[in-house]
């Protein structure tokens, strides 16, 4: 038998990502594949650098925790492909979240309203969502 836990374990979990990253914490948007773990090196292009509203995420429900409040820059930094981001902690340097990054709905684990960035451009991630496993 797969190991089962309770919606109110999964949310638990889930609320604990958020107070341990912290408040404010540093989204960056990168060009090219997301390194192989967290504590891997950045890799690729900045394209963007996003400090996250103070509370980030909405409160867990159902097993999964979606972005909360505006997540959007009004001038990326470079220009090129978004493809995969990296949340730290609000110094910047340690990473805590990567994955990969698409226009809505392009299934990447965060989308943007346009992938394609050019530097000076505004851009807003229109969905991320983190959902527990052992349902």
């Amino acid at each position: 038998m797969t190991v089962q836990l309770s919606t109110t374990v999964r949310n638990a979990r889930l609320d604990s990502i958020e107070s341990t990253i912290s408040t404010a914490p540093i989204l960056t948007i990168r060009t090219g594949a997301p390194p192989a773990n967290c504590a891997a090196a950045n890799s690729g292009t900045v394209l963007a650098t996003v400090t996250l509203p103070s509370d980030w995420m909405a409160a867990a429900s159902g097993g999964s925790k979606a972005l909360s409040g505006t997540w959007q820059d009004s001038a990326a930094d470079n220009a090129g492909t978004a493809a995969h981001f990296r949340i730290h902690d609000s110094s910047g340097t340690t990473c805590h979240i990567q994955g990969t990054v698409t226009a809505t709905g392009g299934g990447g684990d965060m989308a943007v309203d346009n992938a394609v960035f050019a530097a000076g451009q505004n851009f807003t991630v229109t969905s991320f969502t983190l959902t527990d496993g052992n349902a």
